[in-house]
């Protein structure tokens, strides 16, 4: 998969899908990016690829007017060598200057590929790796880059490593994952916005010279912006198109950023965060860069996403997880907020293993003394006056219904009632000195320091030992907005950021480590902090805190534009729903959260019989088509972004089944027909639908479609009685192959 001229220095990974290449230039020995996008065949050599111009710039070598590094695309971006673009590495000397010059050595080659210390990280031993390592012509520093081929996975890996074998400190101030420079094909931008409660909503633009990015500077990847963006064709669509798709498996700040420069060079770049970040890299230590993940697809946005699902399933996701049913679960916070107890509790869980749940949840006011959110986090001992049969009893209880048990948590903050506050108010982020500003009345603890980390993790074992506790809901509900940390020397305040999420990852390890069966789903505030650094540790993640089924659609279909479904935490939940007031009916509320993980989010013993029955049939629905949903190929059809309709289908691997899923948010008057064009199905077959006799081939169902509208043909309907599907509806499709 990786092909090397060592005689050229020239680098080709490739496989059936895709071809990366890169080279050593002659004289600079710099790397020199030339081709990234469908796989072509491995040549004696690739001059042809090789881009030369004279510019009016500076040179790097003398009476040589084509060795200016501003014109030419390259792996590393750096500062001081001629490049005015922004640079991938930025290293501050012992004298104060910036300018760096980092030149090619030597490289090897290693099978497969192992997540490294300290970080999430892709695996697999279907691949190859290849390293390269660099060194500084003016100091001891030196870099190693890695890249890494899946077998034929459409998805080449990049990560960095900076190694300091001296005795001298040196400081990182730019530091990112990867640089990619392309040749720039009036191409768009997508990347996913938001804010609380509207998580991954989707963005498109096309790019214009100059700088443009995303990013976070909240100490968290955040619910605005999220750790992914792609360059496509202007003409671009869900089904064709050139796409190029990066991802970042890193929850804390981060930048995606995009420079055209005015001879259409497009650099790529994705990583931490420079904003407020300032490493010191101290003697004989080390510096690894997240790992991102590069994606290109000819088969449009689908497939791109596809690609990432099927990658981050194989490679990210733990194997515990990957392929493993996920229960369905009752979450109590919708249905009691904070006002419950044990009695209330046993009650909704006796309903909901009535009709067909597996998990009950007990979410946040269980702990301390916490009946609001005023006060407690940080004292993970569970409330008497609410469990007076404490944790252990109370989850026996849940487990003599049928039902597994799990547990909300919030590790990372505090409270000011707590007597972990009392013994150590300087674990709290934020300069006592000055302002310290709280949200949603709390504080967050300093997870920089290892001691802080180590005694989260001891309340926390001192629960989960109790050995009943199958699930645990991790929370963070509020961003540092004062980084500061008491435990971190002065000269190292720039490195607080990074430091807490390796301490965040760090506790997530601890607890695997000792219940590698638990099943984590991630959460902050909803989607906060959905990235593919968490899906490594919690094979799930808690999408938005917004359950209403309408905006469910946007934001699930813009989930879906990264991560797979069996990811993505959506639940049925309470009407009038408690973010927007709307009440959609069961049937659509319904058939929109089962394209995700699934689960309940209401008081069912508020409803009736008959609600209970359809709500018994939905579970029993789910669990039926749960493999197909989960494992199965995801295309979206009708974007909810551009019109009242959306409609989604998945295809199983071997092409037998699919499940089609069409929802109308609003009823029109004497509508038009609509003609849903179907996805990824085997166009030699025939496919029976929702057992109904008449056959259709996937060629047809994918050129003519299921016409939706009313067929009232040689039915004696009254124009003025016919029923009309009206607002918030839905319908699902089930396809199955049959033979010839």
């Amino acid at each position: 998969m990786i092909s090397v001229n060592p005689e050229r220095r020239e680098f080709h990974l490739k496989n059936q899908n895709i071809s990366y290449i890169f080279r050593v230039m002659e004289e600079l020995d710099v790397l020199e990016q030339l081709y990234f996008g469908s796989s072509i065949p491995i040549y004696d050599q690739y001059d042809f690829l090789i881009e030369r111009e004279i510019r009016p710039a500076n040179n790097q070598i003398k009476q040589n007017y084509t060795t200016s590094l501003e014109h030419i695309k390259q792996e590393v971006g750096l500062y001081g060598t001629t490049d005015f673009r922004y640079p991938m590495l930025r290293v501050r000397y012992p004298k104060g200057d910036r300018i760096s010059h980092f030149t090619y050595q030597h490289y090897r080659i290693e099978l497969g590929k192992q997540a490294l210390s300290g970080l999430p990280g892709s695996f697999g031993e279907a691949g190859e790796t290849l390293i390269i390592t660099l060194q500084d012509r003016y100091s001891p520093l030196q870099v190693e880059l890695y890249y890494t081929l899946f077998g034929e996975e459409s998805v080449v890996t990049r990560q960095m490593k900076i190694i300091n074998p001296s005795e001298t400190t040196f400081e990182l101030l730019d530091c990112l994952s990867f640089n990619l420079d392309l040749p720039n094909q009036h191409y768009d931008w997508l990347h996913l916005d938001g804010a609380w409660a509207r998580e991954t909503q989707i963005s498109r633009n096309s790019i214009a010279y100059g700088v443009q990015e995303v990013a976070s500077t909240r100490g968290a990847s955040s619910h605005v912006h999220n750790p992914f963006m792609a360059v496509c064709e202007s003409n671009a669509t869900e089904e064709q198109g050139k796409i190029y798709g990066f991802s970042l498996i890193y929850s804390g700040n981060f930048v995606a950023r995009l420079q055209l420069d005015t001879y259409d060079i497009l650099r790529i770049q994705m990583g931490i965060n420079p904003f407020e970040f300032a490493w010191q890299l101290t003697p004989k230590s080390t510096f690894l860069t997240p790992e991102a993940v590069l994606v290109y697809s000819e088969a449009g946005f689908n497939g791109m996403s596809q690609s990432f699902h099927h990658f981050f399933q194989e490679h990210l996701i733990s194997s515990r997880w990957s392929h493993k049913q996920r229960p369905v679960l009752i979450n109590n916070w919708e249905a009691t907020y904070f006002d419950f107890d044990s009695e209330k509790l046993l009650q909704i869980a006796e309903k909901a293993a009535a009709i067909g749940v597996d998990l009950f949840v007990l979410d946040d006011g269980w702990f301390g003394t916490r009946n609001s959110d005023n006060g407690s986090l940080g004292n993970w001992q569970v409330q008497l006056a609410k469990i007076p049969e404490g944790i252990s009893a109370f989850a026996t209880k849940i487990n003599q219904l049928g039902l597994e048990f799990g547990l909300w948590f919030e590790p990372e903050m505090i409270s000011t009632d707590t007597p972990l506050y009392e013994m150590h108010p300087e674990w709290v982020i934020g300069n006592s000195e000055k302002q310290i500003s709280h949200g949603r009345n709390q504080f967050v603890l300093d997870f920089s320091n290892p001691e802080v980390v180590e005694t989260i993790f001891q309340q926390i074992d001192c629960v989960l030992a109790c050995g009943k506790i199958t699930y645990l809901k991790w929370d963070m509900n509020r961003y540092i907005s004062e980084p500061f940390s008491n435990y971190l020397a002065d000269g190292n305040q720039g490195e607080l950021f990074h430091r807490y999420i390796l301490g965040v990852y760090d506790l997530y390890e601890k607890i695997l480590a000792k219940y590698p069966d638990l099943l984590i789903e991630s959460c902050a505030g909803g989607g906060g902090r959905f990235d593919p650094g968490l899906l490594y540790y919690a094979p799930q993640t808690w999408a938005s805190d917004d359950t209403d089924g309408v905006e469910r659609l946007k934001i699930q279909y813009g989930a879906s534009m990264v991560y797979p479904l069996a990811s993505i935490g959506s639940h049925l939940s309470q009407i009038p729903n408690h973010q927007v007031g709307r009440s959609p009916g069961l049937t659509f509320r319904n058939q929109v959260a089962m394209f995700g993980t699934y689960g309940l989010e209401l008081d069912i013993t508020r409803m009736s019989d008959v609600e209970l029955q359809q709500v018994k049939a939905a579970i029993a629905t789910f669990k039926e088509y749960r493999e197909l949903i989960h494992e199965g190929r995801f295309y979206r059809l009708n974007s909810p972004f551009d019109n009242t309709q959306c409609s989604w289908m998945v295809v199983s691997k071997d092409l037998s089944e699919a499940l089609v899923a069409d929802y109308q948010v609003l009823g029109k008057p004497n509508p038009a027909y609509r003609r849903l064009l179907l996805a990824g199905l085997d166009l030699e077959a025939n496919y029976q639908i929702n057992q109904l006799p008449q056959l259709r081939s996937g060629k047809d169902l994918s050129s003519i479609g299921l016409i939706m509208g009313g067929n009232y043909v040689g039915r004696a309907k009254d124009y003025w009685s016919r029923q009309l599907p009206g607002d918030y509806a839905s319908q699902l499709y089930h396809l199955r192959r049959v033979d010839k």
